[in-house]
Parts: structure tokens; C-alpha cells; sequence
């Protein structure tokens, strides 16, 4: 359950682990006062509380210190994601914390679109009158990915065109070939591939053939979650008064585990019978 309550932030406690990336960050206002990104995805219920501790040392922050607790509530990995909410949620209740939470794929498109702002291609094409897709994607195996699409103005307006959902990484770019099409001239100037790419290189050259023949440049960007995009985007959620209950937040189930699809085709054959 959402509450709307008017807040002023400050210090921010960011979390996420839907990925194998654990990427947290203390950061107030622009300033990031800590930060650790680790790559050990089945190791991240063992380290997450160590870390935190690690950053608030560091930074000379705490607890009193923080304004509010942001995590990152997937899509993404199943129990990856859960340790992340169940951690915010707990510090969030017993610190009295106000609780945010951000898409994943939203903070991983909103990152890595911040970090191809020091390439020279994108500062040209920054300057350029038309939207700049940016697509985040992550592996969800068998051909799947999580994903969705966002848009950034040359006036630095963001924003969101496509929900977060799990899809066949073939059917996600035909939906963007269609789409695309459907733009009028000039409306697209750039489209960002971002996230993990090592999986779906098929899927990306095919993008990339696609946006030659619509005079559309494509980039193709790994990237990694990190932190103080976490906070960033849960700072503008909590300024516009989008807080979580931290007794009711649950993380963004895309898709269902494997468990869960066994049970449920075992009780669609049972009903059969």
C-alpha cells in the first residue's frame, strides 16, 4: 500500500539486489557519501548488512542521519529481489524511516543514460530536437528478458513508455520495430540498448540493423546497476510524497518461479480430472 505524505529529502539509504549486482549508496542531495557495488548474486543475503555497516562507517552517517530508505523492487531476480525489500522494509520499521521503492530496470535505463552523457556521441545527439529511447533489459533465461522503455528529451525530460514486464527478447525488439515505424520523422534520434547485453546478442544487432534502416543511431551499453541511481529516482518518489507501508511493500513479481509454475499446471490437471 502506497501513502502520499509530503517529504523533503535528504539523506538516502539506497538498496538493490534484483541482479547479480548488489549496488547500494548513501548519497545526500547530489553528493554521494558511500558506495559499494559487489558481483556475488547467491552471497547477497550473507553480505547485505555487513555492507551496509561497511558504508555507514565510512560516510559518518547514521541511522538518525537518514531521511529515508530506498530500494530497488525488482523485476529481476526472484529471492535476489526479495532480500533487498526485506531488508528496506525492516530498517525502514525500525529506524521509522520513511520507505520507497524504484523499479530496477528504471534506475538501471536511468543510470546507464547518465553515464553515456560524457561520450561524445551522446552529447551530439543530446543536443539533437527528438527523444532518446533508452531500454534496459535483463536476462530472465530462455529467451526472455525483463524490460521496458523510457524516453529523455534534449530539455532533460524523463520519462516512462513501455511498463516493466518479462518478455521473449525476439518479440520485445519486433514491438520496437513497430513502434519505431509508427514515430513520426525526427521523433527518435537515439535509442540506448542497456543492461546486460552478453546473452541477447541476436537480439541487439537485430536492433541495430533496425535503427540503421530508420536513420537511427543504436547503442549497444553494458551496464551495471549502481546505487545513486537507486537513490536518485527514490528521492523525486519521495519529494512527490510516494511512500511504501514497509508491512505491506511487496517486490514487482514479473514472472512466476518454477516452483510456482509446476503447482499451478498440477492444479489445472487436477480440475481437468
Amino acid at each position: 500500500m502506497r501513502t502520499e505524505q509530503k517529504h523533503q529529502a535528504g539523506a538516502i539509504l539506497a538498496l538493490d539486489t534484483s541482479t547479480a549486482s548488489m549496488a547500494a549508496a548513501i548519497v545526500s542531495g547530489h553528493n554521494v557519501l558511500a558506495e559499494i557495488q559487489t558481483l556475488a548474486e547467491r552471497n547477497h543475503s550473507v553480505h547485505v548488512v555487513a555492507h551496509i555497516k561497511e558504508m555507514l562507517l565510512s560516510s559518518g552517517v547514521t541511522a538518525a542521519d537518514i531521511d529515508a530508505i530506498a530500494v530497488g523492487n525488482g523485476p529481476g531476480s526472484y529471492t535476489g529481489m526479495r532480500i533487498a525489500v526485506s531488508v528496506g522494509k525492516t530498517l525502514a520499521w525500525v529506524w521509522n524511516k520513511p520507505l520507497v521503492g524504484v523499479s530496477s530496470l528504471e534506475a538501471l535505463a536511468y543510470g546507464a543514460w547518465h553515464q553515456a552523457l560524457g561520450t561524445a556521441e551522446a552529447g551530439m545527439t543530446k543536443s539533437l530536437e527528438g527523444g532518446h529511447w533508452v531500454l534496459p533489459i535483463m536476462d530472465a533465461r530462455r529467451g526472455q528478458v525483463y524490460s521496458s522503455g523510457f524516453t529523455m528529451t534534449n530539455k532533460e525530460e524523463w520519462s516512462r513508455w513501455s511498463d516493466d514486464g518479462v518478455r521473449l527478447m525476439k518479440d520485445f525488439i519486433d514491438q520496437l520495430e513497430q513502434r519505431l515505424a509508427s514515430q513520426p520523422p525526427g521523433a527518435v534520434r537515439s535509442i540506448s540498448l542497456v543492461g546486460d547485453l552478453s546473452l541477447h546478442e541476436q537480439g541487439a544487432q537485430r536492433l541495430q540493423q533496425i535503427g540503421d534502416s530508420a536513420g537511427v543511431i543504436v547503442r549497444l551499453q553494458p551496464f551495471i546497476q549502481e546505487g545513486k541511481w537507486i537513490a536518485s529516482l527514490g528521492r523525486s518518489r519521495l519529494e512527490a510524497g510516494l511512500t511504501e507501508d514497509p508491512h505491506t511493500f511487496i517486490p514487482n513479481y514479473t514472472q512466476l518461479t518454477e516452483a510456482e509454475v509446476v503447482w499451478k499446471a498440477k492444479q489445472e490437471g487436477e480440475a481437468k480430472v
